[in-house]
C-alpha cells in the first residue's frame, strides 16, 4: 500500500477558496459592509467578486501562481476582494503599510519583487513615488472609476472559476512586520498559517468569536486586520469594514449595525471612551471587545467594564499566530477580568507554550520571568530571503522563539513583561522596559510612557522615562516614582522622569526604542528631575 500523502503538500480544491466554498454554504447571508461606499455584499456577490478579481489579475495583469501581488490601501472592499482572488488562483498578496515613509516602501518593494502593485487613490502621491521592478503595473482602487472598477465593479462575471488547487503549504501573504530595532521583516505565511489560525480561534473561543458581527478595526497591512476577517468569514459571520478607524463612526455602527465583537489597542479603546457620544451610545449588542499588539492598561479597559461589557487581551506575533493566547473568561463575570487584566489568558487549544531561559532554552521555575516559546500548526514558514534569522527564530522542535519575555501563574494565564532585545542590564539585573512603563501607566495622570535605560557611572545604565500626562492632570515625578515603587524592585523605578509632548514613534507607530534612548539620554544628561 501506497504511503498516505501529506495533506499540507497536497493540492486540494477548496485551499485559499474562501469565497466560494463559503457561498456554497450561505450564498444569501450578508458578508461584508463598507459605510464608506455604503457597499453590502452577501457571501454569493463576494465570491463574483472574487472571480472577476482573480480574471482581473490572471489575465488582466498576467499574474499566476506564486507570484506576488503588492497592496497599498486602506481597510475596504476592493483589498478583501484580492485577498480572496489571490487565494482562488494561488498568487501571494503583500500588504504595504502606507504608514511608512516612501524609501522604507521603496526596500519592501525591491525585496519582494512584486508583479503589480495595487493602490488606493489616497495614495496616489505615494504610489507615484515609489519604484517598481521593471514590467511591474501599478492599478489604482478608486470609487467609481478605473480598470479596477471597470473590471470588477461593473464587469461581467467570468465564465467558470478561477479557482485552482492549491496546497496548505503554498505561500500566501508576505507580511512585514519589527522596524522598531532594525530592518523589518517579511514573514511568510501559508495558507496552513490562516486556516489553522482561524480554526484554533473559532475552537479556544467556544465559537464566541466566529459567527458574529464584527467590526474590523486593525487595518488590512497587519496580520491582525487579516487575522480579525478570515475567522469571522471562515464561520459565516458579517464584517463591517471602516476605512480607518474613527472613534464617532465606530460608536455609531456598533449601534446601529448590532456589533457583537470588535478587536483594538489601547489608543482606540480610550478615543471612544473618550468621545463625547460615548456615554449616549447602545452598546448592548456588544459581547466583548478583545485587545491586541501590545499591552492594555486597566484605565483603558474601565469605562467598557463599567458598562458591563468584558474587555481581555490577548497575544500573538505574524510569525507565531498570529493569534496563539486568549482570555476566554468562561461566565466568570468583569471582576475576574479585573483581576486578570494585565494577563493575555491561556495557550489556544492548538498551541504549545513553553517559558525558558533566554540562553539555555530550559524552561524556568514557575512564576519566573523567561522567553516565551511557542509551537502550533499555525506557525510562519520563515522570513523571505533572510534564513540565518529564520534559523535564529525557528528552533529545534518546531519551537519559536518569540523574543518577548513573559511569566505564568498557578492557573496557567500568561502575563508578557518585556522584549529580551529591549532589555537592559542596570547594577548586574536585568531591566525589561515594558515592565516599568506599565506600572507606570496606573497611575491615572498618565497617558503613555516609554522607557529605557541610560548610562549611569555607577550602575552602568538606569531606568529613564518619557511621560506624556493626560491633558489637566496632576502628576508629578515623585508620584510616579512611589507608584512605582509598590510593585517593582527598587533598581527598576525610574531614577529621571521626564515629561514629554509625545513619544517617538516609528513609521508602524510602535515606540522608536532607538529614538526613546537617545532622547532620554540628552534629556538626563541635560538636567534630572
Amino acid at each position: 500500500m501506497a504511503a498516505a500523502p501529506s495533506y499540507d503538500h497536497l493540492p486540494m480544491a477548496w485551499v485559499g477558496n474562501w469565497a466560494g466554498r463559503r457561498a456554497a454554504l450561505t450564498p444569501g447571508r450578508p458578508a461584508l459592509y463598507e459605510p464608506d461606499s455604503g457597499r453590502r455584499c452577501t457571501f454569493e456577490e463576494m465570491d463574483r467578486r472574487a472571480e472577476r478579481a482573480a480574471a482581473f489579475l490572471a489575465e488582466g495583469l498576467g499574474i499566476g501562481p506564486g507570484q506576488p501581488v503588492c497592496l497599498l490601501a486602506r481597510n475596504r472592499l476592493e483589498a478583501v476582494d484580492l485577498y480572496l482572488a489571490c487565494g482562488k488562483i494561488g498568487a501571494v498578496l503583500a500588504p504595504l503599510s502606507y504608514r511608512l515613509a516612501s524609501p522604507e516602501i521603496d526596500g519592501l518593494i525591491q525585496r519582494i519583487a512584486p508583479r503589480a502593485l495595487l493602490y488606493d487613490e489616497a495614495f496616489a502621491g505615494l504610489a507615484d513615488a515609489l519604484t517598481l521592478p521593471a514590467g511591474a503595473e501599478r492599478v489604482e482602487l478608486a470609487d467609481g472609476r478605473g480598470a479596477y472598477h471597470e473590471a470588477v465593479d461593473a464587469g461581467a462575471d467570468p465564465g467558470g472559476t478561477y479557482n485552482r488547487p492549491l496546497a496548505l503549504a503554498d505561500p500566501f501573504l508576505y507580511v512585514h512586520t519589527g522596524g522598531t530595532t532594525a530592518t523589518p521583516k517579511i514573514c511568510v505565511v501559508s495558507h496552513r498559517q490562516m486556516v489553522w489560525n482561524a480554526v484554533d480561534i473559532l475552537v479556544s473561543s467556544g465559537g464566541a468569536l466566529g459567527p458574529q458581527q464584527e467590526l474590523l478595526t486593525f487595518p488590512l497591512f497587519h496580520i491582525g486586520g487579516w487575522n480579525t476577517l478570515t475567522p469571522v468569514y471562515y464561520a459565516g459571520g458579517r464584517t463591517v469594514l471602516l476605512r480607518s478607524f474613527d472613534p464617532g463612526r465606530a460608536l455609531a455602527l456598533i449601534e446601529s449595525e448590532g456589533i457583537t465583537h470588535l478587536g483594538a489597542v489601547e489608543a482606540m479603546l480610550q478615543a471612544m471612551a473618550e468621545h463625547p457620544q460615548f456615554a449616549g451610545t447602545d452598546l448592548s449588542a456588544l459581547t466583548s471587545v478583545t485587545t491586541a499588539g501590545a499591552p492594555c492598561s486597566a484605565a483603558a479597559m474601565q469605562p467598557f467594564w463599567a458598562r458591563d461589557i468584558p474587555v481581555s487581551q490577548s497575544y500573538g506575533l505574524t510569525e507565531a499566530g498570529p493569534s496563539d493566547f486568549l482570555y476566554v473568561g468562561d461566565g466568570q463575570g468583569i471582576e475576574a477580568l479585573r483581576e486578570r487584566h494585565d494577563s493575555v489568558g491561556t495557550a489556544m487549544f492548538h498551541t504549545d507554550h513553553r517559558i525558558v531561559h533566554p540562553e539555555s532554552l530550559e524552561p524556568v521555575a514557575p512564576g519566573e520571568v523567561g522567553v516565551l516559546l511557542m509551537r502550533s500548526p499555525h506557525t510562519f514558514d520563515g522570513y523571505l530571503d533572510e534564513p540565518e534569522r529564520t534559523e535564529r527564530t525557528l528552533l529545534p522542535g518546531g519551537w519559536l522563539y518569540s523574543g518577548d519575555l513573559a511569566h505564568e501563574d498557578s492557573e496557567g494565564c500568561v502575563r508578557i513583561v518585556g522584549r529580551t532585545d529591549n532589555m537592559f542590564i542596570s547594577g548586574g539585573e536585568n531591566v525589561a522596559p515594558e515592565e516599568v512603563e506599565q506600572a507606570l501607566l496606573r497611575h491615572p495622570g498618565v497617558h503613555q510612557a516609554a522607557v529605557a535605560g541610560v548610562a549611569d557611572g555607577r550602575w552602568g545604565a538606569v531606568p529613564a522615562a518619557a511621560v506624556v500626562a493626560r491633558a489637566g492632570a496632576d502628576v508629578d515625578a515623585a508620584q510616579l516614582r512611589q507608584l512605582a515603587a509598590q510593585g517593582l524592585a527598587r533598581y527598576k523605578v525610574p531614577q529621571r522622569i521626564h515629561f514629554v509632548e509625545a513619544l517617538p514613534l516609528t513609521g508602524a507607530g510602535k515606540v522608536d526604542r532607538y529614538r526613546l534612548r537617545d532622547q532620554l539620554e540628552g534629556l538626563s544628561s541635560a538636567s534630572s528631575v
